[in-house]
C-alpha cells in the first residue's frame, strides 16, 4: 500500500522561501513519477510540478517556472518542492501524488495515489 505524507507548509511573507517534503511509504518508490498540485479555496486543483522516476525529467507550471524546483531522493523515498520568491497567489493546499505508469503528467487524473496536503499561506 502506497502512502504519501506532505510536510513543510506554513505561513510566510511575500518573497520568502519554503521547502515542501513528500514522504513516500510503500514498495518501489523509484518506479513512480511524482507530481505536486495545489488547490486554493474556491478554485480547481492546479498542476505545479512533476518529476520523472529517475529524477532526470522535470516539468513546471508556467506560474512557478524559475521560482520552484522539484527534486527527489530515491534512496530516502522523498520528493521535495523548493519554493522561492513566494507570492500571495501561491497560497493553497499543496499535495503530492504518485503515478505508477511511465512518464510524469500535468493531469491530476493520471495519478494513482495522493497525500492529504499541506497548507501554504503567503501574506502580502
Amino acid at each position: 500500500q502506497v502512502q504519501l505524507v506532505e510536510s513543510g507548509g506554513g505561513l510566510v511573507q511575500t518573497g520568502d522561501s519554503l521547502r515542501l517534503s513528500c514522504a513516500f511509504s510503500g514498495r518501489n518508490f523509484s518506479t513512480f513519477a511524482i507530481g505536486w498540485f495545489r488547490q486554493a479555496p474556491g478554485k480547481e486543483r492546479d498542476f505545479v510540478a512533476a518529476i520523472s522516476r529517475s529524477g532526470v525529467g522535470t516539468n513546471y507550471a508556467d506560474s512557478v517556472k524559475g521560482r520552484f524546483t522539484i527534486s527527489r531522493d530515491n534512496a530516502k523515498n522523498m520528493v521535495y518542492l523548493q519554493m522561492n520568491s513566494l507570492k500571495p497567489e501561491d497560497t493553497a493546499v499543496y499535495s503530492c501524488a504518485a503515478k505508477r505508469s511511465v512518464g510524469y503528467s500535468t493531469y491530476f487524473s493520471n495519478y494513482d495515489y495522493w497525500g492529504q496536503g499541506t497548507q501554504v499561506t503567503v501574506s502580502s
